[in-house]
């Protein structure tokens, strides 16, 4: 059992939290022609906008109502209204998702109140969607802002279906956490194709955020789930979602569907892998192919050969909760420590770490409890710590800006896992320091030269 601890410091020195607003946004841009918007002044969508083409190296759909400091101060129906009608005009999506900023929250904006107004002026907006989420940026943090979002769009777009409804057994839907990447999601999509399953995943970043290159240009969303494909998750035989954060939508979910869930709190190791697999083949009715039974092999050997090399490790991770979580207890089952851990958000996952502390604080905080590590796990943000701490340093989560291929990292099941594994081990090899004559018994060569300097004397 882990004490969870807050940072007392006024302010974040390097920080490693994500706001509400950027994880929502990313959640927008797994609905296929969805336009994010966001609720307040041009630098917040700015910052926000660069973060994300830096770390995905691609095109943005990210827009804003732009508010002045006139505008915030008397209310910002008028901003909320235009920017709609222009996106409406111009882009021509099929949603329009909307999310609060700090500004906007502090002023008390009655967002709801304001679409209800335009829906009533403009009845030639009732084919878009439109979905507002109140994510604040001076609370909560990055997973928060993405689960509020699922949430909220299952809850106004997901059509409710009586208990006794006939579904479609062999549909899964899945509800990944903001922590897996495109990469992820179209693993655990391969797993349910050998069993014979159609894969639902909502929201899906593996079809607008995997680095295609698209036959035409698109000004929203290219890729992802429709607006179709949400409505209809109620016919599905199973729901399947990953990391705590989002439990709320899966209730949401089970509450208006009367689709039974598994929740997964990580997907990251040989246990929680194997549960996956059962529960796969349980749906399916079918027996685990011979491909996925050898990629288990793999995996169960690659343990064997890297565990050498993470036994007795002192491991610091700055990370948002669930990946914090899914990190954390794939190091300890390979025998190595958690040392320091450092997350964003509370969540009740934290308390469970194998570690003894974890604290809800910054990357400076992180920083000074890996002095004595021997690898560092966090976002390009802490490149500069592990450069001063002279330590390995392992890049994950969102942002990566300094490495390609952030969008195909892949960790979870057999193969992410196995992958994981050697890439970690590689990085113990390449930084151990290799034997030679002169770093052989050191403390008898050390005794010998001091007799020496005594009978010189």
């Amino acid at each position: 059992m882990a004490t969870v601890v807050h940072s007392k410091k006024s302010c974040a020195v390097n920080p490693l939290k994500m706001s509400q607003p950027i994880g929502s946004a990313l959640a927008y841009m797994g609905i296929n022609n969805c336009m994010p918007l966001f609720h307040g002044s041009q630098g917040c969508t700015s910052f926000g906008l660069v973060l994300f083409v830096r770390h995905f190296k691609e095109a943005i759909p990210l827009q804003t109502t732009a508010m002045s400091e006139v505008a915030t101060v008397l209310g910002g129906l008028d901003n909320v209204e235009q920017a709609i009608l222009t996106i409406a005009a111009k882009q021509k999506p099929s949603i329009i998702g909307i999310s609060s900023t700090g500004v906007t929250e502090t002023k008390g904006d009655d967002v709801d109140g304001y679409i209800k107004l335009i829906r009533e002026k403009h009845p030639e907006l009732d084919h878009i969607a439109l979905v507002y989420v109140s994510t604040p940026d001076f609370k909560d943090a990055f997973q928060d802002g993405w689960a509020k979002t699922v949430t909220k769009m299952i809850e106004q777009l997901v059509k409710p279906v009586p208990v006794d409804a006939v579904r479609n057994l062999k549909k899964v839907n899945i509800l990944p956490g903001a922590h897996l990447t495109p990469g992820d999601l179209d693993e655990l999509r391969d797993i349910l194709d050998a069993f014979g399953l159609e894969a639902a995943f909502m929201p899906d970043l593996s079809g607008s955020l995997d680095g295609h290159v698209p036959q035409d240009f698109t000004p929203t969303t290219i890729g992802g789930i429709t607006l179709e494909e949400i409505a209809s998750l109620g016919f599905s035989g199973h729901t399947i979602a990953i990391g705590e954060q989002m439990r709320d939508a899966a209730v949401a979910l089970e509450k208006l569907t009367h689709v039974p869930f598994t929740l997964f709190d990580r997907l990251t190791g040989l246990g929680v892998s194997d549960q996956l697999i059962a529960l796969c083949a349980k749906l399916s009715g079918n027996a685990v192919p011979n491909k996925i039974r050898r990629q288990r092999s793999q995996l169960v050997d690659a343990m064997l050969d890297g565990h050498f090399y993470f036994g007795g490790k002192k491991i610091a991770i700055g990370a948002e909760p669930d990946l914090l979580w899914a990190l954390g207890n794939w190091f300890t089952e390979l025998g190595a420590e958690i040392f320091a851990a450092v997350t964003t958000t509370a969540s009740p996952l934290l308390e469970r770490m194998a570690t003894e502390e974890v604290l809800i604080g910054d990357l400076e905080d992180l920083e000074a409890k890996a002095a004595t590590c021997d690898l560092l796990v966090t976002h390009s943000h802490g490149r500069q710590a592990a450069e001063r701490l002279k330590i390995p340093f392992y890049r994950i989560g969102i942002p990566m800006f300094d490495r390609l291929g952030a969008a195909h990292q892949t960790i979870v099941g057999y193969r992410g896992t196995r992958d994981l594994v050697f890439e970690i081990a590689n990085m113990f090899i390449a930084d151990a320091h290799e034997a030679h004559t002169d770093t052989w018994y050191p403390a008898m060569r050390q005794q010998e030269q001091v007799g020496v300097a005594a009978e010189a004397h």
